[in-house]
């Protein structure tokens, strides 16, 4: 199916997003990890336009083509610069699927802008920070100040893939690594350091919308996080994706892709209003 890419003005620069499917279908706003882009959701984009949603998948400020102004942000940053995507697009609900660091932007949309969003499909993530885990960014900000983001190439795809997976699936190792080598600095910089100030969690319970968690079983702690979420958000939904890791929709494509289309079979609505 054949994919549009408009750029849209934004905060931090212009934001590219590409977009397929059906003009008068359901709008579905999907965000995507640090060190990645849009293109880590094309199966799912593929999908979900071919069976009548309007697909929107934004490359984050400073990754893919979108541009970023700046060296740092706040999550509150990328919520906005989400809302400058609907704003652009015209669009006045949308739902949001979002991934690691579009997921946690997606709890701060969820949060700020539930009169926006028909549904929420959050992916590996989580809702605050502990020091120990963000202090962790710290050598990877300077590894890519130093050296350029394809100095992370490598030790990110392990992270979130596994050595035994990237054997297997050559394309795949390149097509990521290639991504994440053209990160640009401060796009990394500013999101890196959004992620060190993620502070959603007491607010978490204000979420109101449907909405459905799905994690890597994999994922180191994340599934456990995003089970204490599910707790919180009422009438939400969780689904563990088994031998998947940080990018289950990718690793577990088939199993991810069943998830996903439950919720939106689910909470299908062709109103945009």
């Amino acid at each position: 199916m054949p994919t549009q890419t408009l750029m849209l003005p934004g905060p931090a620069g212009q934001i590219a997003v590409h977009i397929s499917g059906p003009s008068d279908g359901p709008a579905v706003l999907m965000n995507h990890s640090i060190l990645s882009s849009s293109m880590m959701w094309h199966e799912q984009a593929s999908l979900l336009a071919a069976t009548g949603w309007r697909v929107i998948c934004a490359d984050t400020r400073g990754h893919g083509q979108s541009e970023c102004m700046t060296q740092s942000c706040t999550m509150d940053d990328l919520v906005a610069d989400s809302l400058s995507v609907l704003d652009g697009l015209h669009i006045q609900k949308a739902h949001y699927v979002g991934l690691s660091l579009g997921g946690m932007s997606g709890i701060g949309f969820g949060i700020q802008h539930a009169d926006r969003l028909l549904s929420m499909v959050l992916c590996d993530c989580r809702a605050d920070m502990p020091a120990a885990l963000g202090d962790v960014w710290n050598d990877r900000m300077a590894s890519a100040i130093q050296d350029g983001c394809q100095s992370l190439a490598n030790v990110t795809t392990e992270r979130w893939f596994g050595s035994e997976f990237l054997a297997a699936n050559p394309a795949t190792a390149k097509a990521f690594k290639d991504t994440i080598g053209l990160t640009q600095i401060n796009g990394f910089l500013s999101c890196a350091k959004a992620i060190q100030g993620l502070h959603y969690l007491p607010q978490v319970d204000q979420i109101k919308v449907p909405t459905s968690l799905i994690a890597g079983a994999n994922d180191g702690p994340l599934p456990m996080a995003m089970q204490a979420m599910q707790q919180i958000i009422s009438g939400s939904h969780l689904d563990i994706i088994p031998n998947a890791g940080h990018l289950p929709n990718i690793d577990q494509t088939q199993l991810f892709n069943a998830a996903l289309m439950r919720h939106f079979f689910h909470h299908f609505t062709g109103s945009q209003a």
